[in-house]
């Protein structure tokens, strides 16, 4: 009986249509086949499109081939599915926050945190501190200059971000009246009132920007329209607002031939021509109607306009209602070129957006149209850097640097500045990181100056090395063992190749010689064949120590190196710090970081000395003022061996160090 009715329950329930793509998809994932896995995730979401969980799989597996937005996008139709899910709405948020999804992740941060969660009450105050601040700075700067148009237009954006609907309305609003050519700000503007239910204000801004001649603006304008056809009357409210927009306005004319009302779509027209002497429609349209009421005085200057004019096909129809001969020739038609004086616009725009093709695109016209526009060149370097294209974008960095605009000079010399060090085929580092440790009582040395040759496309590159690792005592005295020597005390020459870096991961080997330039009385060799090579991992998170950054970070630097003078031996090491890094202070730009160490280090052969685990707290910090890139740090240490057998110095240690660490590429 029991059995039967396990039968009948078997029966009745419903296969999982996506039991079999899934299996085959997290088989896939487990492979690290990621585009397979992402195919069958793909392909399991249409068969069960109402599954959260498959859209997080999804997102996740977007996230290890860099598809951030993908990823986002698919966090976002989880949190959609089950708005409960507090762990996916946070990894929606952040990836929102990093592709400048402002309003968004402040939005969910916002939701989240009301139920106690700590990290996203952290992330909401950190994007609200900073909209905050943004908007009392110019708020105050409208206060100063009523007339800014910037400052309009920043204010209305951070306010938007905030979720301060009538601030950002009012300020879109000012900054279209002050620059009526940027129909971009219609979008914003129509975004906005349609956020705040002024549906009929909403309609009228977005059908204008929708009729815009930048293509960008018009596709995203028409995605906020209804689906239906504009009335007139909309139409109508649309050109009080952009009285100029010449598409708009001929549309209009248009609808309303549709409608008989021949008289207002003459008004239309007429008022085209006037102020668009070279709008042909307009002309050609304007005179057939004229023309069909009686009005051949006025139709016939119009016509003959038509007729002069660059449009074969509206001059064939003008022949046409005039009854004159075909001609014999017609031009075949062309795409419209794109207008040069306003080819600068379309790329600034379409930078901004991150359309970088056609901001390309717009921004050759336009620097072809003036070769002396030294910000256009500007913008062109950045465009093609962010297309990961540094030849192209530092060459145009180079031009943008002889500008006569000291700022415009000054920022296209700092990117050349960064870019140049890595489009060098001999690239040349050095760095030194003196140290000063109190449990030894002893000050330490570590530098390394390296030629690395970079052919392009070459996944590994050779390099010529040179290391020096000493100290200044040199030993120590331990009972029974004698002297213990703290360093190598060698400057070691190498020839090595090292891969490309990929995610912050690098492998290195050398092969060299170690020119130790204080033998000991066990060791007297001054010469002593040098092998190493290993993997070394570095990642920072956060708000790292640079210009201008404030707030929590992280950071891990981790190292698998072997060592043949180590008797062969191979060792691990991992450094990593966690905490805040403060604001710059106004004297001297004093700018540090607080935080807490934990370090680690062990070996294969299981020596004492090379196991060990620390921790502590630790200060770094800089000078903003100070060109030269040098970083100062104090850590206070409690330190344990993890092996003790042979370990004259007991479990346990304490140890103050402070080093500076100072490091240049050319």
């Amino acid at each position: 009986m029991f059995s039967t009715a396990l039968v009948l329950i078997a029966a009745l329930q419903a296969p999982d249509p996506a039991f079999t793509i899934l299996e085959k998809a997290y088989e896939a994932l487990r492979a690290r086949d990621y585009d397979r896995a992402i195919a069958g995730f793909e392909q399991a979401i249409r068969l069960a499109p109402d599954r959260a969980s498959i859209r997080k799989d999804l997102a996740y597996t977007l996230l290890k081939t860099g598809e951030t937005e993908a990823a986002r996008d698919e966090f976002g139709e989880a949190v959609r599915l089950d708005p409960g899910d507090d762990h996916a709405a946070m990894e929606y948020a952040f990836l929102c926050y990093e592709t400048r999804q402002t309003a968004v992740a402040r939005r969910i941060f916002d939701r989240v945190r009301r139920s106690g969660n700590a990290t996203a009450e952290r992330a909401f105050e950190n994007i609200d501190r900073e909209l905050r601040e943004g908007i009392a700075r110019w708020s105050q700067a409208v206060e100063l200059a009523p007339e800014n148009f910037s400052a309009h237009e920043e204010l209305a954006r951070l306010a938007e971000q905030r979720d301060e609907l009538d601030l950002a309305a009012v300020h879109y609003e000012k900054a279209w009246r002050l620059r009526p050519d940027r129909r971009a700000l219609l979008l914003d503007l129509g975004r906005v009132w349609k956020a705040q239910g002024r549906q009929e204000e909403a309609m009228a801004a977005l059908l204008a920007a929708s009729r815009s001649a930048e293509p960008r603006v018009a596709e995203e304008a028409r995605e906020l329209l209804p689906a239906r056809y504009p009335y007139v009357s909309e139409f109508q409210k649309a050109l009080e607002l952009d009285p100029g927009n010449a598409d708009l306005r001929r549309e209009l004319g248009f609808l309303e031939l549709e409608m008989n009302d021949q008289g207002a779509a003459e008004r239309e027209f007429s008022r085209l021509v006037r102020e668009s002497p070279g709008d042909l429609v307009a002309a050609a349209q304007l005179g057939f109607l004229l023309l069909a009421r009686g009005d051949s005085e006025g139709a016939m200057p119009l016509l003959r306009r038509v007729l002069e004019g660059g449009d074969a096909e509206l001059a064939s129809r003008a022949r046409a209602v005039l009854h004159l001969p075909e001609a014999l020739r017609r031009r075949p038609a062309e795409p419209a070129p794109v207008d040069p004086s306003r080819a600068r616009q379309l790329g600034e725009k379409s930078l901004q957006l991150g359309y970088l093709p056609d901001a390309i695109k717009y921004l050759r016209i336009a620097q072809e149209n003036d070769p002396l526009d030294f910000e256009v060149m500007l913008k062109l370097g950045w465009a093609y850097n962010n297309l990961k294209d540094d030849q192209d974008a530092i060459r145009w960095f180079d031009l943008a640097r002889r500008s006569p605009d000291q700022a415009i000079a000054a920022e296209a010399s700092r990117a050349y500045k960064n870019l140049a060090p890595g489009l060098r085929k001999i690239h040349t580092t050095f760095w030194i990181d003196p140290m000063y440790s109190t449990r030894w009582r002893d000050l330490f040395a570590y530098s390394q100056i390296k030629a690395e040759l970079r052919p392009p496309r070459w996944r590994l590159r050779p390099y010529v090395s040179a290391r020096f690792i000493g100290d200044t005592r040199g030993a120590v005295n331990v009972a029974d063992l004698g002297p213990q020597y703290l360093s190598e005390r060698s400057v070691i020459v190498a020839l090595g190749a090292a891969t490309a870096a990929w995610h912050g991961a690098t492998g290195w080997f050398e092969a060299g010689e170690a020119l130790r330039y204080a033998p000991t009385s066990s060791d007297p060799g001054r010469v002593v064949p040098d092998y190493r090579g290993g993997v070394s991992y570095a990642k920072g998170f956060g708000n790292l120590l640079s210009p201008g950054r404030r707030g929590w970070f992280a950071e891990s630097d981790d190292d698998g190196i072997f060592v043949s003078r180590f008797g062969k031996d191979t060792l691990l090491y991992s450094q990593n710090r966690g905490g805040y890094t403060l604001r710059a202070a106004e004297l001297l730009g004093w700018h540090a970081q607080v935080f807490w160490n934990w370090n680690a280090t062990v070996d294969a052969l299981g020596q004492y000395w090379a196991n060990f685990v620390e921790t502590g707290p630790g200060v770094r910090f800089r000078f903003e003022g100070l060109r030269a890139p040098v970083q100062f740090s104090v850590s206070a240490l409690r330190g344990a061996y993890l092996i003790n057998r042979g370990n004259p110095r007991g479990p346990n240690f304490n140890d103050l160090r402070a080093g500076i660490w100072y490091a240049f590429t050319k």
